[in-house]
């Protein structure tokens, strides 16, 4: 697994977070209390890089529009858990490719080894994301995918 200050730093780091993130239980104790709406925002910013249209699908798969402009603060827990979780594979995808464009561009396309489903997209259920992330680090350690 990815180091957990990589995932706090698409996350907005500490200056987001209110605090530093140095393992995976500060992480865990950060959903459990609710991220910030704010990070979902950053991880968001990150990959869809002023496209209106994959920001909203993005912020939508986490929380529903009217909820989003409702939500004050922090997200719920299960909020949380899937930010977590977009912000695990991005920072993954960031490590493996050491280049975000690169990052981005296989996130969004199609994947033989996910059943021909872009990786943002399997990435959608806790399973899916961690076929993701064997992916890419198939990918990372020269293995065939």
């Amino acid at each position: 697994m990815i180091e957990a200050e990589k995932i706090a730093e698409v996350l907005g780091g500490p200056k987001l977070l209110g605090r530093r993130v140095r393992s995976v239980a500060d992480l865990d104790a950060l959903v459990h209390e609710g991220l910030p709406k704010r990070s979902l925002s950053h991880a968001i910013d990150w990959f869809a890089r002023g496209k209106a249209e994959a920001r909203s699908r993005l912020r939508d798969h986490v929380v529903a529009q009217a909820t989003w402009h409702r939500r004050k603060g922090r997200l719920n827990a299960r909020e949380s858990e899937v930010t977590e979780r977009l912000a695990r594979v991005f920072a993954t995808a960031r490590h493996v490719f050491d280049d975000d464009e690169m990052a981005r561009s296989f996130l969004g396309k199609p994947h033989p080894e996910l059943d021909g489903r872009a990786p943002l997209d399997a990435a959608g259920t806790e399973l899916g994301a961690r076929r993701v992330e064997d992916v890419l680090w198939g990918l990372y350690f020269g293995l065939a995918a």
